[in-house]
């Protein structure tokens, strides 16, 4: 946001037990989940948000249902734009997830004629959990490099916490490389200029 759109009012709200929850739980995203993320979307609001972006990728149908409910303002899913742009770009585009439900969600999300690969950067996660970003990045510069010689010519890094990965995967494998915050603060910013009538 800083980047792309200093102007911007920034409220952030986390609930980090979110993913943990997910993948222990053998219910997936059933009504609690649901409800958790309409709870989150109605704080946001109720503080004067125009706008909201969800930062995991493996909610999907929860921010649906949140956007449903509020067709008046930009509900982001924080992939949609990303694979908007890794479409018009064309090739072979890699995913690559830190978190792998992201890996059975995001695809669903894809026109079903595009070709796809997918790598889950095992271990970065914990890495960053545990404040190791050095070893976090060369994960991901791994699995990035694993999709380069599957032929991929797009790599996408599925995670808001790997776009500071961003410039060592360029680096490695010298292809275009999409981040999920670059490709939604983007889109957010032309949503809301538009509909202001400033854009």
């Amino acid at each position: 946001m800083k980047r792309v759109w200093p102007e911007a009012q920034r409220m952030n709200l986390l609930d980090d037990s979110l993913s943990a929850d997910l993948a222990l739980s053998a219910r997936g995203l059933d009504a609690g989940m649901h409800q958790r993320f309409e709870s989150l979307a109605t704080y946001a609001v109720g503080a004067g948000a125009q706008a909201i972006l969800f930062t995991c990728s493996a909610f999907g149908p929860c921010i649906e249902a949140v956007a449903r409910q509020r067709p008046h303002m930009p509900v982001l899913k924080p992939n949609e734009a990303m694979v908007a742009e890794a479409v018009s770009l064309r090739g072979r585009i890699g995913l690559i997830a830190s978190f792998a439900p992201t890996l059975v969600s995001l695809p669903r999300e894809f026109p079903a004629e595009i070709d796809l690969r997918t790598a889950l950067a095992e271990g970065a996660l914990a890495s960053l959990d545990v404040g190791d970003t050095a070893e976090h990045d060369a994960r991901v510069v791994q699995a990035a490099q694993a999709l380069a010689r599957q032929g991929c010519t797009v790599i996408a890094l599925t995670q808001f916490s790997m776009a500071r990965a961003q410039q060592a995967v360029e680096r490695a494998v010298q292809l275009p490389v999409l981040t999920t915050p670059g490709s939604a603060v983007r889109a957010l910013r032309r949503r809301l200029m538009a509909g202001s009538g400033r854009g």
